[in-house]
């Protein structure tokens, strides 16, 4: 039986290694083509100070409410009511479970670098037959992983963030001992653009927006953490963490070569930037390190996949079969359940590759509302309680920013996600019925379900065009 907590390390490493995926790799590349220098730093100012309130009411709720278990669906439930919890898990939960499946298919496109010579197309771009045979393998090696332990599951996640993070403390070493300030400042308003800074500042946002997704981590496994003081600070620290990587990495690569020349790199562009200053290795280094990077972010998600449906359960948000504890202490039905819709997600991708990628859009907006809910939350919470001005300052910052990353990600995929939120309607709707023997509906909820029907109608209209029917 295991039933160990998880340290202040692993809930840090939990944190950063959901955060740092294989964006990080193409990071240098994805700035380069839309910004120059001074947009970018910008656009790092910014996102730096909207996501530390965003960790920060995390920390403050953490010491607030030591008490509630679950983060994000539970704090969403608490300040708003079990509908508004519901929705909130089951967006998160949706975002997560699709979204992972992208980790397994830029896994084996990773291994195809080494295993694709010539006219030999083994793993091509992770959807091929014997990727989706691999993909298979792992999703179910890693429920029995996790099935084994939280504990276990996060010590290997520990492990291997450290692999990944030491090749990106080697770029920003090299970085900084190639940097040239004259290649830096060459283009610093990225005049070849033919954009405004504010605009390129814009652009900078919409790719900083979703490198923190994975934020709330250690706030979700509150309830495995050795102490509930920890949740907070591992985010806080992961937060910080995550950022001097990010923001090191973008500025030391346009110091080593041109932006021009950056924005014109094949993605992982950071495989080619450190064969400029290390040699051919650099690519090699890049890419086995990508590999372990979203294999090590599948495991810490689809632990974040598999907790969120099991808290929500215990409340009646979710069906009471996915209420279940292993021997281990592991949610098990839950587990299942997650890893039989990647298992699906890995079919779609096979078959229809196209589709899949229109519903990993819309989706990822689902992820949006839960953040904005937790600095709503926090907000709330410190006027209730009568906290320190600076803890009411961070609730409310944290929901400016939280409204500004769903206007910068585009409202109309935000509306489009509301096709995916008519499915959990009805399950919350099964299971509000099957915890308390009758629907327990406000006349507010009522009136959500009724706005939420007619947008339905309204997505489903404008869904065909997205799709290019």
């Amino acid at each position: 039986m295991s039933h160990k907590k998880i340290g202040l390390l692993s809930l840090t490493a939990l944190v950063l290694s959901s955060m740092i995926g294989s964006g990080i790799f193409s990071l240098p590349q994805n700035m380069a083509a839309v910004a120059g220098g001074q947009a970018i730093m910008t656009g790092w100012l910014i996102t730096g100070i909207g996501i530390i309130f965003l960790g920060l009411s995390f920390f403050f709720i953490s010491r607030l409410r030591p008490d509630l278990d679950g983060g994000i669906y539970t704090y969403a439930r608490e300040g708003f009511g079990d509908m508004a919890g519901f929705m909130s898990a089951w967006g998160y939960w949706l975002c997560a479970t699709i979204g992972i499946v992208g980790y397994l298919t830029v896994a084996f496109e990773g291994l195809g670098v080494f295993t694709d010579v010539g006219g030999t197309v083994i793993f091509g771009q992770g959807n091929t037959l014997a990727a989706f045979i691999g993909s298979s393998i792992i999703v179910w090696l890693v429920h029995a992983l996790i099935a084994g332990g939280i504990k276990e599951a996060a010590f290997v996640n520990l492990i291997a963030t450290f692999v990944k993070i030491a090749p990106l403390i080697l770029f920003i070493a090299l970085g900084l001992w190639y940097f040239d300030f004259g290649t830096f400042k060459a283009d610093m308003a990225g005049a070849s653009l033919n954009s405004s800074i504010s605009d390129q500042v814009k652009s900078t946002m919409l790719i900083t927006l979703w490198v923190f997704t994975g934020v709330e981590g250690a706030s979700v496994l509150s309830a495995h953490a050795k102490r509930r003081a920890d949740v907070g600070l591992a985010t806080v620290l992961g937060i910080l963490i995550a950022l001097v990587l990010y923001v090191a990495i973008t500025i030391f690569s346009l110091g080593i070569l041109p932006r021009e020349t950056i924005a014109a790199l094949p993605n992982p562009s950071m495989g080619a930037l450190l064969d400029a200053m290390m040699g051919p290795t650099g690519k090699v280094i890049i890419t086995a390190c990508l590999i372990v990077s979203v294999l090590a972010s599948y495991v810490s998600w689809t632990m974040y996949s598999a907790e969120v449906p099991y808290r929500g359960a215990k409340n009646g948000a979710f069906p009471k079969i996915l209420d279940k504890l292993n021997a281990n202490g592991t949610p098990i039905h839950s587990l299942w359940f997650t890893g039989l819709v990647v298992q699906l997600c890995l079919v779609l991708v096979f078959i229809f590759e196209q589709s899949y990628n229109t519903l990993l859009l819309i989706s990822t907006s689902m992820i949006l509302i839960p953040y904005f809910l937790i600095g709503a939350y926090l907000f709330k919470l410190s006027i209730t309680t009568n906290a320190k001005w600076y803890i009411k300052l961070t609730g409310f910052m944290a929901s400016i920013y939280g409204l500004w990353i769903v206007y910068a990600a585009g409202l109309e995929y935000l509306l489009l996600s509301v096709v995916l939120y008519i499915p959990g309607m009805a399950i919350y709707l099964y299971s509000n019925h099957q915890h308390h023997g009758r629907l327990t509906l406000s006349s507010y909820e009522k009136a959500v379900l009724g706005v939420l029907f007619l947008l339905f109608i309204y997505a489903v209209v404008k869904l065909p065009s997205l799709l290019g029917l």
